[in-house]
């Protein structure tokens, strides 16, 4: 005689008490999961009828082992609370489920069964196509939300953080950036009156304050990650001193200055790993144009480039010498050998100094510059007559030679500059 309180599959007669599938077109039909899923027809009834899940609610899904005790009930209301109140509100979800269980058993439950159990591994791809880069993640980087999160206060004196009037307590300063920034919500309030319009108006002084905020937490990051604050007390001196550094040349300084703008968008290290490996990029460039330079004069081995260096040190040293020493030559000569190709020319000791460079720079013989001068002198004096005037400069004056004539000329006062 079967047990009382017990249900029993109609197909095959095994016990269905905790789980089965009732018709709801046929009359007592009753069917185990087996049954039902491999579509099993008795009497009337047929596959393609209505059916109704009768559940007592004590049947697990995943095993009573794996589970620890979830009844399929629970894990209804686990889903439910999950899409209700979202991922992380761990003690809404188990409230919702019953105050048999608590948020570190929902918590641990769900993530170990429907993310990294079997039915995550199904339905989450390990690598998601086309996927969009996070750029608000919390990274430091310019977007990113850990920009409005409090730092740890400055570990300063007592008479420095006077100075600097800083507030450790509250990480703020008496004067901080774009100090009248309250100003734009300090007189909001929100009437039931408003209409649309306003509450637009209010929300957007809002949104302006929120960005004047995360602006002065970034420049707090900044001056923290470069040590702005140390290097304004004077405190990185001796840090300097202690760890000593390459020394940095006047071109690296001005590149520095350069780069200056980039420092917003990069932290310290990452600034300083970029500019050491631009350094390091100028320096294997000259050293591959000193290879080059070594395989155009012929020389394929490194023994080779010693006594190639010795040998252009020496013809440079030489050339050096004899440019001095051409110097000395040239200073003892004074002016005269500086006129020295147009001085034995006639004509040359009507010329002063000024008109003997421009003859000597010109190569022009003194005695033609003479007569290009008279002539436009007389060219001069009779258009300010008024008598016109036709005079034919020399063939060998070209449009360069008159016009520096005419300019030298023009400065020395003997024309007028309209007359140019």
């Amino acid at each position: 005689m079967a047990e009382l309180g017990k249900k029993y599959c109609v197909y095959c007669l095994a016990e269905v008490s905790p789980l089965r599938f009732r018709c709801t077109e046929c009359a007592d039909i009753e069917l185990c999961p087996d049954c039902f899923s491999a579509g099993a027809e008795i009497g009337p009834h047929r596959r393609w009828h209505g059916y109704q899940l009768v559940d007592g609610g004590r049947f697990t899904l995943w095993g009573a082992e794996a589970e620890g005790g979830w009844s399929s009930r629970e894990e209804q209301l686990l889903l439910d609370a999950i899409e209700q109140f979202g991922f992380g509100n761990w003690e809404d979800m188990a409230a919702h489920v019953g105050a048999s269980r608590t948020p570190q058993e929902v918590m641990e439950h769900y993530v170990s069964m429907y993310i990294h159990g079997n039915l995550g591994k199904a339905c989450i791809p390990d690598t998601i196509p086309n996927r969009v880069t996070d750029h608000t993640c919390p990274s430091g980087g310019p977007l990113s939300p850990s920009l409005t999160t409090p730092l740890p206060p400055l570990d300063i004196s007592v008479a420095e953080q006077q100075q600097l009037g800083y507030m450790p307590l509250r990480d703020d300063y008496e004067i901080e950036y774009d100090q009248d920034a309250e100003t734009l919500i300090s007189g909001l309030s929100v009437n039931y009156d408003d209409d649309d319009v306003e509450i637009e108006l209010k929300r957007a002084h809002v949104d302006m304050y929120v960005r004047k905020l995360k602006e002065r937490q970034r420049r707090k990051n900044i001056a923290r990650d470069y040590n702005l604050v140390p290097a304004f007390l004077g405190k990185d001196k001796r840090d300097k001193e202690k760890a000593p550094k390459r020394k940095i040349t006047k071109e690296e300084k001005e590149l520095r200055l350069k780069l200056r703008p980039l420092y917003q968008f990069m932290s310290c290290k990452e600034f300083e790993d970029f500019f050491e490996n631009m350094h390091k990029e100028r320096i294997l460039r000259a050293k591959i144009r000193e290879l080059q330079r070594y395989r155009r004069n012929g020389i394929t081995k490194m023994e080779e480039s010693a006594e190639y260096e010795a040998a252009r040190h020496k013809r440079e040293k030489r050339k050096e010498n004899k440019n001095i020493a051409s110097s000395k030559r040239g200073k003892e000569e004074g002016k005269e050998g500086e006129f020295a190709a147009i001085e034995n020319l006639p004509g040359f000791e009507l010329l002063s100094d000024r008109e003997k460079v421009l003859c000597s720079s010109l190569n022009l013989s003194p005695a033609r510059y003479v007569t290009v001068k008279t002539i436009i002198i007389k060219d001069h004096l009779q258009k300010r007559q008024g008598i016109p005037s036709k005079s034919r400069l020399p063939s060998y004056l070209d449009k360069v030679l008159k016009k520096r004539i005419l300019n030298f000329l023009t400065e020395s006062g003997w024309i007028s500059r309209d007359a140019s």
